[in-house]
């Protein structure tokens, strides 16, 4: 296959229901940030090649860590440390369009970031000096496009860009703020992208996103927005990241190596 790939996946259920893929014991990871706990797995194509797969759990297990205190750099950290070379990552979100609505799903291609609080960087200062990480393009045109290719080999909508707008949480948006992002340029919003695709980048992961639509943002929609609605939509729609993903590692599998991983 070329040179070793491995693909790490953050994200919920959905994709790790995947009854193709072997897998491992759940693992614990220890890295200078904290500990952190995966599940590992593999597939093997009929080809006879295999890919050796990562899965995170963004929230934890049981989905119990909200967005805010998140362990962003253990996570990142410990899928580098297991030798994770591209990262599938997926998040729910809310839309900042009229014209896009729940259960739609967007490969982004930019963000703005609008939290505070969070820890953004692996480069402190220091021995290791001071150090910027160009975020021009912060997801990897190479593996969105395959990401691309997948989605339309299988049939799936996918919305092949979009800027996602990452808020502190855990509360929803104001209207106002879901009108401020949309006239911003905004197409979704979410809680956990930031500082994920960052961390990733100063790794030197190649990382892409896809966001699934599942809800409309406040003031778009008539009717207030609940985090059980959140779920519903989820679960309901998640069949189709699960494809994708499933999608995505059979074809790594079979042409990891001909991905192009410079920048």
């Amino acid at each position: 296959m070329g040179d070793t790939l491995k693909l790490g996946i953050i994200g919920g259920t959905g994709v790790y229901d995947l009854d193709v893929l072997t897998f491992d014991a759940e693992e614990q990871v220890r890295t200078e940030y904290g500990a952190v706990r995966v599940n590992a797995a593999s597939y093997r194509a009929a080809e006879g090649e295999e890919l050796s797969v990562v899965f995170l759990p963004r929230h934890g297990l049981g989905h119990t860590t909200p967005p805010h205190r998140i362990n962003y750099r253990a996570n990142i950290r410990a899928l580098k440390d297991l030798g994770v070379t591209h990262i599938f990552a997926t998040t729910a979100v809310g839309s900042l369009r009229e014209d896009l609505g729940p259960g739609e799903m967007v490969l982004l291609d930019q963000f703005v970031d609008v939290t505070r609080t969070r820890q953004y960087t692996f480069f402190e200062g220091g021995l290791e000096g001071v150090r910027h990480t160009d975020m021009t393009y912060p997801y990897d045109e190479s593996l969105r496009q395959v990401i691309i290719d997948v989605a339309r080999e299988r049939d799936l909508d996918l919305l092949p860009r979009g800027t996602y707008f990452c808020t502190e949480g855990p509360r929803f948006e104001t209207a106002a703020e879901v009108r401020l992002f949309g006239k911003l340029g905004g197409d979704v919003v979410g809680m956990t992208g930031v500082p994920e695709v960052i961390l990733a980048n100063e790794l030197g992961l190649q990382y892409a996103a896809v966001s699934l639509v599942t809800n409309y943002g406040a003031g778009l929609s008539d009717t207030p927005l609940t985090h059980e609605e959140v779920y519903e939509v989820m679960g309901a729609n998640q069949l189709k990241l699960g494809d994708l993903a499933l999608g995505l590692i059979q074809h790594l599998a079979v042409h990891g190596g001909e991905i192009n991983d410079e920048r």
